[in-house]
């Protein structure tokens, strides 16, 4: 369905050229249950008059005695079709509609809110640039809201709009927006969500979807169809890395061989030197074949047909490449699974896993952890069910092609298929390479001489106790910048030194100075970064010192890895805690000349097990220091 044009009645080749060359957007409707998706979507359509007459009647003759309005006019009923829906009020399925505007064309997948449906509404979201996330006013964020926050960041979808809905409910206060957006903002918080904005509405009467609501005089930003008119969405898809799966050989004749297939991501152009994957042979791009006729360049998300000048061996499920860029071609790697069957996943059953237009078998070699999507936590689990997050190590049979999943999403995207009843049991999204285990930051790799041995030291771990009156252990203070880290890390050395004690105080900011000046602010560069001072703090411990460590480290994992360096046992994890707009405070403060973009994490993990918690907006720095000394006292690390 599309917006009205003059051109349709004048020059409908005009119109359709111009149509073709739209941007397509496509986003998810999410949210909690009865938040208002169904809703928001019937009323767009409505307003912007693009429901036909004929169903605009049925939907108003359906109200009467279908609709959740009390008789009047329901706009849900236009997405809810399924019999099942409209009895009990719920989105179920995926519900996909079509529209257009002047400026672009729109995908809109109505997913479902209810939990039991999660692998409906991430199947909507796989391949959305945008969600819009409805919260009800009178609700903020609860559960759902968190649970598909979640997972469409985990799908990578950079842009989320967050639509607080039902405003007329709540007689359209701002207060109350306002309230709605600080909730969510303190748990987005904990994503990486790098472009998130606000709307308050009411689907049901029609304000600020359409046309701005004069009953919110104090909201002067975009309505929602606006909105979806101007989100930038250019800088999304992948133009650097080519990538070509091949579906399909096309040898028409004894003079013709094609590969076809969809360009995934990058660019191609006549001449281009390329590799086939996995054999490796290379040739160059003699033809780029459309229905329209030869073109000399094609990108994203294009479907072309390439002719190469060599005859080389090419079949569905290779990868066309270029030379100096390749994907990674392995057998292992880790992957965050949505599971979608009523029949849990089983580590070590062989199951169909297919990636592009490659299909391979192999087995989840072991479950590393499930995530609790509702509070972001980490928990040991056997398997998954249906519904169920978690982080897999996957190895198969034979060599395959990949990116990451953040850099590229359809590379390093897979379905996992059961062998027997060809059902897709679930979705996965694989890690970068370096933030597995086998990451380039050492955790794993063994020292570059096989000769060197650890030496002992003639002196004992008893000897230094009795000689310093300390049990060494290592301290990990951990929070936001700006959270009080090394200022209670400090003041715990002071403390300790006064009592005859012997700490040593490794600053993150101190060893980026030195130590660590080589690596970036990056995932991997904080990861290694974490590695080097762990090793470090163990040479302290071992020595017989207490080490005092005073870092970001937002990584539960990289947090997690180093406790097992050091040895759990003499692990201690504080986590100093603050509300973001205080720490963002005090980092502003201290670092008016800093790039706060390469240093501030976006997405840091608030440890799963911590030995203290420390509030450092209502306690003093001294009372902070005081409760880490009691701590010390109660672990029998000082007398």
């Amino acid at each position: 369905m599309s917006h009205q044009s003059e051109l349709i009645a004048t020059d409908i080749d005009a119109y359709l050229a111009q149509h073709e060359r739209k941007e397509l957007l496509r986003f998810i409707t999410c949210g909690s249950v009865d938040d208002g998706k169904s809703t928001l979507i019937g009323r767009l359509f409505c307003d912007t008059k693009m429901i036909y007459e004929d169903q605009l009647a049925a939907i108003e003759k359906e109200s009467t005695t279908q609709g959740s309005t009390g008789g009047n006019f329901d706009p849900a009923l236009f997405t809810d079709g399924l019999k099942e829906e409209r009895e009990q009020g719920i989105t179920i399925d995926v519900a996909y509609r079509y529209f257009s505007t002047a400026k672009r064309k729109f995908i809109i997948a109505d997913t479902p809110g209810h939990v039991q449906y999660t692998r409906n509404m991430a199947t909507g979201a796989s391949t959305a640039d945008l969600a819009v996330i409805l919260v009800d006013a009178r609700n903020g964020v609860v559960e759902q809201t968190k649970r598909h926050s979640f997972i469409v960041t985990l799908l990578g979808i950079r842009h989320i709009l967050v639509a607080v809905n039902k405003m007329d409910l709540v007689d359209y206060q701002e207060s109350v927006f306002d309230e709605v957006r600080q909730q969510y903002r303190d748990f987005a918080s904990r994503l990486d969500i790098p472009d998130l904005h606000f709307i308050p509405m009411s689907a049901l009467q029609g304000d600020n979807v359409v046309e701005h609501s004069e009953r919110m005089a104090w909201y002067d930003g975009p309505t929602f169809l606006n909105f979806l008119d101007n989100i930038y969405i250019g800088s999304d898809r992948n133009f650097e890395d080519f990538r070509f799966p091949v579906q399909f050989v096309n040898r028409p004749h004894l003079d013709f061989r094609g590969f076809c297939g969809t360009i995934s991501s990058g660019i191609v152009r006549t001449g281009d030197e390329i590799v086939v994957l996995p054999s490796r042979k290379t040739s160059k791009i003699k033809e780029i074949v459309t229905a329209d006729g030869n073109i000399d360049e094609a990108f994203t998300p294009m479907s072309v047909t390439l002719t190469l000048e060599d005859e080389v061996d090419c079949s569905r499920g290779d990868m066309i490449v270029r030379p100096g860029n390749i994907p990674q071609l392995e057998q292992q790697f880790d992957a965050v699974v949505v599971w979608m069957s009523d029949d849990a996943m089983v580590p070590g059953k062989q199951y169909v896993f297919k990636q592009t237009s490659k299909s391979v078998t192999g087995t989840f070699q072991t479950l590393r952890y499930q995530i609790d999507v509702n509070n972001l936590s980490r928990k040991n689990a056997p398997s998954l069910g249906l519904n169920e997050i978690g982080r897999c190590q996957v190895k198969l049979n034979q060599p395959l092609a990949f990116d990451g999943y953040r850099r590229n999403r359809s590379t390093g995207a897979f379905i996992v298929i059961d062998r027997i009843t060809n059902v897709t049991v679930g979705a996965g999204m694989i890690l970068n390479r370096l933030t597995a285990d086998d990451r380039a930051d050492h955790w794993d790799e063994e020292p570059q001489s096989e000769s060197l041995q650890r030496q002992i030291s003639q002196v004992t771990a008893d000897e230094r106790q009795a000689r310093y009156g300390q049990k060494p252990v290592t301290v990990l203070f951990t929070g936001l910048p700006g959270s009080g880290k090394t200022t209670t890390a400090y003041g715990v050395e002071r403390q300790l030194f006064q009592r005859g004690r012997s700490a040593a105080v490794l600053d993150g900011q101190n060893i980026r100075l030195g130590l660590s000046r080589d690596l970036s602010f990056s995932g991997e560069g904080r990861s290694e970064n974490v590695r080097r001072v762990a090793e470090v703090s163990k040479l302290f411990n071992d020595a017989g010192l207490i080490c005092l460590i005073s870092m970001v480290a937002p990584n539960e994992e990289t947090r997690q890895r180093a406790a097992e360096v050091i040895g759990q046992e003499n692990f201690i994890v504080i986590h100093l805690n603050a509300p973001d707009e205080i720490c963002a405070e005090r980092h502003r403060a201290l670092k008016q000349n800093f790039d706060e973009s390469v240093e501030v994490p976006t997405n840091y993990e608030i440890p799963a097990e911590t030995d203290l918690v420390i509030h450092t907006d209502t306690n003093s720095p001294e009372e902070c220091v005081q409760q880490v000394m009691e701590l010390l006292n109660t672990k029998n690390v000082i007398d």
